[in-house]
């Protein structure tokens, strides 16, 4: 187990672009104001979009909390770890998969959480080597996979989920965002990318649609300036929807137990 957390939860997507760090930075937010103590893990090595979306400016860099180990940063109430506030992000990282796996587990490993009951690690899309070595060295309770519903966000996302049944992580369900636009003009809704796509997906996994979010203007302005939807409209109707999903995910983890899943991965 990871010290200071009790529990993990890891928001992934098959491919990139359908809104999982958004959808993250939410969810977290939301959990935390249904009174948990709440953390991020941004384990996007090669873009990583947390300290952004949690407003924390640029060169801001953690406290060192004795040798080899620092803080979590601290934004609207959460505690906050990225690759972001380890190096200078303009710089693009030519690093190799091995490179990769060791800087998140170093993340994973040298953060000094402090008492956290959610640990939401934002993982980069696909199932590469940072899923590999979440699966083999952290006990996590669940996954929330994030697509949109087009056919070929729906392809990617039935890998995520098949990639944590492999190492044994239950699915706490999908979430759909982007399900519907609404015209800001004339209130015209429209589901531009298809619909019904998170509910196929869900019956055929035996999982659930978690919630359905609405591909609007105001959601990228707002995570974009670093005040997420849950943070800028708390009384908002897409706020509620991630109240919502915090309280299935929280009622599926009481529903397991305290203990994780022992997670067992061979080479």
């Amino acid at each position: 187990m990871i010290e200071g957390v009790k529990h993990i939860v890891a928001v992934a997507s098959g491919k990139g672009g359908v809104g999982k760090s958004t959808v993250t930075v939410n969810l977290a937010l939301a959990m935390a104001a249904e009174g948990y103590r709440v953390g991020i893990l941004d384990a996007d090595i090669y873009g990583p979009s947390q300290a952004q979306m949690l407003g924390v400016g640029e060169g801001v860099r953690p406290q060192s909390a004795g040798e080899n180990r620092f803080k979590p940063l601290e934004a609207h109430g959460i505690q906050a770890m990225s690759m972001a506030f380890l190096v200078d992000i303009r710089e693009p990282m030519v690093w190799r998969g091995p490179m990769v796996a060791g800087a998140f587990q170093q993340m994973l490993t040298q953060t000094v959480w402090d008492n956290l009951d959610y640990l939401f690690i934002d993982m980069p899309p696909g199932t590469g080597d940072i899923q590999l070595t979440l699966a083999q060295k952290v006990p996590v309770d669940g996954a929330v996979i994030v697509t949109t519903p087009q056919d070929i966000a729906l392809l990617d996302a039935r890998k995520g989920i098949e990639m944590f049944r492999k190492v044994n992580v239950p699915v706490l369900g999908v979430v759909e965002n982007m399900s519907l636009h609404i015209c800001s003009n004339c209130g015209h809704s429209e589901p531009i990318f298809g619909e019904g796509g998170g509910e196929r997906i869900a019956q055929e996994y035996e999982t659930q649609v978690l919630g359905r979010l609405p591909l609007t203007l105001s959601i990228r302005e707002q995570v974009d300036g670093g005040q997420p939807t849950v943070v800028a409209e708390p009384k908002g109707e897409v706020t509620a929807t991630f109240r919502d999903m915090a309280r299935q995910v929280a009622d599926q983890i009481r529903g397991q137990g305290t203990e994780g899943p022992e997670i067992s991965f061979s080479e």
